[in-house]
Order: C-alpha cells, then sequence, then structure tokens
C-alpha cells in the first residue's frame, strides 16, 4: 500500500511539473550545471601561465581538477583554485576521474608525445576532451583520439585559441566573403628567438621542434586564412645552433599549394622572432601582427579598415566557448578532425624536407 500511495504521489508530481513553463520544468528536474568542471593535466608552463589564471576569468567552466606528476605543485595550485584534496590526481589514477562527478572535462597539456595517451584515457573515462595543440604526434594517434571520443560520446576540441579570437575571426570570414577579391596568396610566419627552450620541446620522441611547436600556426592559419586545403607542400630544414638542435629541426620554412593556384609560404623557427600573417587579394590586401600572441592581435586592411586588439583573455575566451557547446550540445569550434589535418600535412612537411625539399601531393 505504501509503494502504492508512492507511485501515486510521484506520478502527481510529474504531471504536475510537466503543466509548468519549459524553463522552470528543466530547472527543476534536469538540473543542468550551469558551469562544468575543468580538470588540467599537466601543470607545466603553459597551465601555470595561462590556463589557470584564464580559468578564472571564465563565465562556463571552473577549474575543478588537476593531475600531475609532480607533488611539490600541488598545494601551491591547492592554494591559488581551492582545488579538493579528491579532485587531485596522478598519471596512474587519472582513470578514477570516471567516478568524479564535478569534473566533465579533461584538457591535455602535455609534451606532444603524450597527448593520444592521456586523451584517450581521458575519453574512456566519459569526460569531454580538450587537447592542447598539436594535437598528436601522428595522424595515427589523431585518429585513435577521435575514435576513443566517438566510441565514448564525447566532445573533442583542439586548443587552436587563435580560432576563437575576434580579429582572426574576422579574417576567417573574409576567406569566404572575399571582400577584397580572390586570395592570390599569403605569407605567415610564428617564432621566437629561443635561449632557454623547454627540454622536451628539443626531443624528437617527445615531439619537440619548432615545427611541431610553432609551426602549426602558420600551418593553421594559412588553411583557415584561404577556406581551402592544400594539396601539396614541400619544405626545408635547417639549423644554426647544432650543439643545441640535434634531433629536431630550429627553422622550418614550407610552401602550401591550395586549389586555383593559391600558394602560402610559410615560416617557422626557435632561433627567430616571427610573427605576421598577410593575405594579398585581386583588389587589395589585409594582415595580421602578430597574429599568434597571447595579447594584441591587430591587424589592417588596404581600404582602411583597422582591426584594432580584442583585448579579452584568449584562452579563457576559447575555454568559454567550447564549453558552451558542451553545455548547449552544438559542434565545437575546432574539432579533432581539424587537428588531424594539421598533423598529416606536418608529417609530409617533414618528409619533404627530409628529401631536399620535395613536392610532395596531399
Amino acid at each position: 500500500m505504501n509503494s502504492r500511495r508512492s507511485f501515486i504521489k510521484r506520478s502527481g508530481l510529474m504531471v504536475a511539473a510537466s503543466t509548468l513553463p519549459l524553463n522552470l520544468n528543466c530547472f527543476m528536474f534536469l538540473k543542468q550545471k550551469q558551469k562544468l568542471g575543468v580538470a588540467l593535466v599537466g601543470l607545466g608552463n603553459y597551465s601555470t601561465g595561462q590556463l589557470g589564471p584564464a580559468l578564472l576569468e571564465t563565465q562556463n567552466c571552473e577549474l575543478k581538477g588537476i593531475v600531475t606528476g609532480s607533488p611539490e605543485k600541488i598545494p601551491v595550485w591547492q592554494k591559488k583554485y581551492g582545488i579538493k584534496d579528491a579532485n587531485v590526481y596522478n598519471y596512474q589514477n587519472m582513470h578514477t576521474i570516471a567516478d568524479n562527478d564535478e569534473i566533465d572535462v579533461v584538457y591535455i597539456v602535455l609534451p606532444v608525445s603524450l597527448h593520444a595517451e592521456y586523451a584517450i584515457k581521458a575519453a574512456n573515462a566519459g569526460k569531454h576532451v580538450w587537447c592542447e595543440k598539436p594535437m598528436a604526434k601522428t595522424s595515427t594517434e589523431c585518429r585513435q583520439i577521435i575514435q576513443a571520443c566517438e566510441k565514448n560520446k564525447v566532445k573533442l576540441s583542439i586548443g587552436y585559441r587563435m580560432q576563437h579570437e575576434a580579429n582572426t575571426q574576422t579574417i576567417m570570414k573574409w576567406a569566404h566573403s572575399q571582400p577584397f577579391g580572390k586570395i592570390l596568396n599569403l605569407e605567415a610566419a610564428a617564432g621566437f628567438n629561443g635561449r632557454n627552450i623547454v627540454p622536451w620541446k628539443l626531443k624528437k620522441e617527445m615531439g619537440g621542434g619548432a615545427m611541431y611547436d610553432m609551426g602549426v600556426y602558420p600551418l593553421n592559419a594559412a588553411r583557415y586564412a584561404t577556406a581551402m586545403e592544400p594539396v601539396a607542400v614541400s619544405a626545408t630544414q635547417s639549423t644554426s645552433r647544432p650543439e643545441m638542435f640535434r634531433e629536431v629541426d630550429e627553422t622550418t620554412i614550407f610552401d602550401l599549394e591550395f586549389p586555383g593556384g593559391v600558394m602560402a609560404k610559410c615560416h617557422t623557427s626557435f632561433g627567430e622572432n616571427l610573427n605576421n600573417l598577410d593575405i594579398k587579394c585581386e583588389k587589395g590586401w589585409y594582415y595580421l601582427r602578430p597574429f599568434q600572441s597571447y595579447s594584441g592581435v591587430k591587424g589592417e586592411a588596404s581600404d582602411g579598415t583597422i582591426l584594432s586588439p580584442f583585448g579579452k583573455n584568449q584562452q579563457a575566451v576559447q575555454m568559454d566557448n567550447d564549453a558552451l557547446a558542451i553545455l548547449n550540445k552544438e559542434p565545437v569550434r575546432v574539432p579533432g578532425e581539424d587537428g588531424l589535418r594539421d598533423i598529416i600535412i606536418l608529417e609530409k612537411i617533414y618528409e619533404s624536407a627530409a628529401q631536399g625539399g620535395k613536392r610532395m601531393k596531399l
């Protein structure tokens, strides 16, 4: 009798709820999170200097957990971000994050060679995956990440922050609308004159080298600034400091051929300060200089249009956009397929350089 009364009571509540306005009904019963909990995997320079602080500014997500192999970093992060003991993980027990309802997203911020392993672990734990660029060391690993996310029905987004930046968004729109006529060619370059480079970025097996680290900026920019995919590539690699760059490239120069004869001349280096994206069209030109800095991205067009600095934290905007895509069940701005495409091209760049700049079809 008691169970029957309980059933009738519950049924009555459900009927009553169904007559409520939709938004109140959802509020009462769906209890959808207003903010997603994020766990950072890897507490190196980028997490410490950029992502952690950015998560203090986000509206749609917040830092809830950390995964680290450095115990001495734990109290520092807990004090600054109020992270619970229960939300602190190491690389051996990271899989148990599956049991933590406070964490919705796992952001992989590790050396490139570790991206696939831990992105797949995150997906298998049922968490949405944000993976820093470049997506992985090989195209095979990229595909494995995509497959793991699809299998576990979680979203995958690659950390190309520039595609979330306002002036870059304008460049991407112009690629389609072509306000200055057909794009003829472009130049893109990203690099810095490094003296104290993070050690793993000098190791081939870990995905080091200028092309992996900085080269994906001009590579990705050439694709989004033309809204096309290259059909061939040729490349050369060099070093002026062989004592430092024993295993990886210090400088890579590569040309991308696009349909219709559009050419992109790209340059990346650990030995030069480079930061420009210049597009020439039939009826004018436009540029961003700098085009991939953490702040101050700005530009100009031949008609006098000024692209003033965005003025917002790029990483915060990126993570908020990706969180909204999850909350609203919408496509992410930079899916895994975008990251995969860059690595397919990157592999051909290395292949071309190894063969003295031979033209490689894509």
